[in-house]
């Protein structure tokens, strides 16, 4: 087939069935290509999309989801997809993928943003800056709990054994409340701003029956919380985290199994870690579990900027805004957060 054949068009709400179809159907495809995010981005946090949709003849033959972010602390960008850790374009093949990136790459050109960011699981051939800050752990889970118990190594399954012991309790939640009490106490001793209970809801509402909430209790106290998505035969921890009394109880440690457990009796096979900044105190807790870290090749098309972004926390340039975070009273953290974490991409 000739390139000539291919077009390129941005993504209508009347596609978005055939695109979250073909996402699905593509062996690249993950749940943060799905347009469902398009709306949230949108609707949420109010910046532009641009989702591109390359067809040949009336059938899709790539999708590149992309949004463009603009921060004062981290410059204009265009990337696929902020706010995730996955992205970058799936296609049917080598025409369709170099056509829509090409396209990807004219609009970068377009609007004069700093640079095109693809957070891409396997790397694009040609001339592209290219960062592996980032891996992800992946792993392949046994339909038996038992058996992947036993597979976290022994330091890591007494963790999970204290918890046990300690009588947790592991509760599935409809609604985000202490969700989002969990994440602002964690956000907020990360010295990183987190967004609003607004933002938990919608991601909710969007994807009710994919995004399920594991909170962690000890009597009538939330220990910790995680939001997890189920795509296909995954299961992707996500939003996650406790405060205090989770480090006390080994709480985090608790949770993860506990939404492990539960995964595997329901036909789960991938449990996804997601990602984490390689060496960062989340990089060692997930090799701790017996995860193997995968590169993270995120991509860069520098069209303003002379380098690629420095946005590691390891970066000095921010670590007396993150200390200051870290001193803020947690009403003022869940106040002043969310319009500052909706500008960090």
């Amino acid at each position: 087939m000739s390139a000539e054949e291919l077009t390129v068009r941005r993504l209508e709400t009347a596609d978005h069935g055939r695109w979250d179809d073909f996402v699905r159907g593509s062996a690249d495809g993950t749940f943060y290509h799905l347009s469902g995010w398009k709306t949230l981005i949108e609707e949420q946090l109010r910046h532009d999309t641009h989702y591109l949709m390359c067809k040949r003849g009336d059938e899709i033959a790539a999708v590149l989801p992309m949004a463009r972010v603009k921060s004062w602390l981290f410059g204009d960008a265009l990337i696929s997809t902020p706010f995730l850790v996955y992205g970058g374009p799936i296609a049917t093949d080598e025409q369709a993928l170099d056509r829509v990136v090409s396209a990807a790459k004219g609009l970068a050109d377009e609007l004069r943003v700093d640079y095109l960011e693809l957070r891409n699981r396997a790397p694009l051939q040609g001339a592209w800056h290219t960062k592996d800050t980032y891996v992800t752990f992946r792993k392949q889970i046994d339909p038996d709990p038992e058996t992947n118990l036993m597979s976290i190594p022994r330091k890591q399954r007494a963790m999970i054994r204290k918890g046990i012991k300690a009588g947790l309790k592991a509760e599935t939640d409809r609604d985000t409340s202490r969700l989002y009490e969990a994440m602002l106490a964690c956000k907020r001793n990360l010295g990183t701003p987190f967004f609003g209970q607004r933002w938990l809801k919608a991601i909710k509402r969007q994807f009710d029956e994919q995004a399920e909430i594991t909170t962690v209790t000890d009597g009538d106290n939330v220990v910790c919380s995680v939001m997890s998505f189920r795509y296909g035969d995954e299961i992707l921890p996500y939003y996650g985290g406790g405060g205090e009394l989770a480090r006390d109880l080994k709480g985090n440690d608790f949770m993860y199994w506990a939404v492990m457990e539960k995964a595997c009796q329901e036909g789960v096979e991938v449990f996804d870690y997601g990602r984490s900044m390689i060496g960062s105190g989340a990089y060692r807790f997930k090799k701790h579990w017996g995860f193997e870290p995968e590169t993270l090749p995120y991509q860069y098309f520098l069209v303003n900027a002379n380098v690629p972004p420095n946005i590691s926390p390891a970066n000095p340039r921010y670590h007396f805004l993150i200390n200051f975070w870290k001193r803020l009273p947690l009403p003022v953290a869940g106040v002043l957060g969310p319009p500052i974490a909706r500008r960090l991409g």
